[in-house]
């Protein structure tokens, strides 16, 4: 029990001392482990789970969605990926159709990979001079 607080606690203080691009890559990561969460479930007929992990991937897909910042053009980009994978997520809940659900999680391992070249570039989310 005391390692579980413990572990809690470095959990809690890695997201309280994160950068805002590595949050992101968290949220990412986040994402894609409850999408395939939500892939074993619908094999395995497992019905409340595989609803349960779709609706936290699709929360995550909203927060991405709420915060694009429109006054640059690209987030309306985004905001047309992020409506498409919401949608499907939507029909893979109503199916249970892990087939739907591989392929939100091809696209969300393109934009991690993609978030984490940008990282890279970058120097973490710190533009480099």
């Amino acid at each position: 029990m005391i390692m579980n607080k413990g572990y809690a606690a470095y959990q809690n203080n890695k997201i309280l001392t994160a950068s805002p691009a590595d949050l992101t890559l968290m949220l990412y990561e986040g994402a894609i482990k409850f999408c395939n969460i939500a892939i074993a479930a619908c094999e395995k007929k497992d019905i409340e789970k595989a609803h349960n992990n779709i609706r936290k991937t699709d929360a995550i897909i909203e927060e991405f969605q709420l915060t694009l910042d429109h006054k640059y053009e690209v987030a309306k980009d985004f905001d047309q990926v992020y409506t498409y994978l919401r949608q499907r997520l939507l029909e893979a809940n109503l199916k249970k159709d892990p087939e739907i659900l591989e392929e939100v999680l091809k696209h969300l391992r393109t934009m991690r990979d993609t978030w984490k070249d940008v990282m890279k570039m970058t120097a973490n989310g710190t533009k480099v001079a």
